[in-house]
């Protein structure tokens, strides 16, 4: 179960990216970038973030810790800006916060990661297809002299389609990964190579535990999927049909290099 905290105060919009997130202070007195749950983007991508954020931690690639995080009622009545306002008021309940980096920047090439901490983060990628880790929008920060992985919204993408058919995880497991656009492609050791060093940390015991990070009311029933137990379930089945088919998905070394 991820931490949870109170907001205490709106700062401010971060207008990079389209859900536009905030920087909240909280009862923890901690500085949080929040994804709320009332962005158009919906409570997938808040699932999407926890799920890849639990798989990275159990890979040791750095990412930043996440929180639940309540708004008061009247957190929106301070903020002028109108599309803010609306995007508070319509974010009740938990959302996601995100430990915020101060004094991060973000990924240029300037100072890449080693070639084994690279090769885990396209393997994460690729077993999660995240597509949203190029040149065009890194989604990596450098901190500390370290390279962390953030913004993991648009992975897991087989989740948009449940309302509309049922889950079906071969389908996932067997769609492959194009690695050669990736923003370590180039800088990155042989993430083939690396499979079953980086699979061996994510037996079932793991994958269980990080689904089960997930809020209970961020897993939306379909008409497949009745309640929330069966949400996680579907989560789980499919993360584990795509780890037992690595020759789908995989990457070898010239996808990318």
């Amino acid at each position: 179960m991820l931490p949870h905290v109170d907001a205490t105060r709106y700062v401010a919009p971060f207008r990079e990216g389209g859900s536009l997130p905030g920087l909240v202070e909280a009862t923890d007195l901690g500085m949080y970038v929040v994804k709320f749950r009332g962005a158009g983007q919906g409570l997938k991508v808040l699932v999407a973030e926890v799920i890849c954020a639990g798989l990275a931690r159990a890979l040791q690639v750095r990412t930043p810790d996440l929180v639940t995080i309540t708004l008061p009622e009247p957190i929106a009545r301070y903020e002028a800006d109108e599309e803010v306002q609306d995007l508070l008021t319509a974010s009740p309940g938990s959302n996601l916060g995100i430990d915020f980096l101060p004094g991060a920047f973000g990924y240029d090439g300037a100072r890449p990661p080693d070639p084994d901490e690279a090769a885990a983060i396209v393997w994460l990628d690729a077993l999660t297809a995240n597509v949203d880790r190029t040149w065009a929008n890194p989604n990596l920060l450098v901190w500390g002299g370290h390279t962390w992985a953030i913004d993991s919204g648009a992975a897991l993408y087989f989740h948009h389609s449940w309302p509309r058919r049922a889950p079906d995880a071969a389908r996932f497991a067997a769609q492959p990964y194009d690695a050669g656009g990736h923003v370590l492609a180039e800088v990155s050791a042989d993430v083939s190579a690396a499979h079953d060093r980086l699979a061996a940390r994510l037996p079932a015991a793991v994958l269980e535990s990080v689904v089960a990070d997930v809020p209970q009311e961020w897993l939306e029933p379909t008409d497949w999927l009745p309640d929330a137990a069966a949400v996680r379930t579907a989560y789980l089945q499919h993360l584990t049909a795509r780890l037992a088919a690595p020759a789908a998905w995989l990457p070898n070394r010239g996808a990318t290099r």
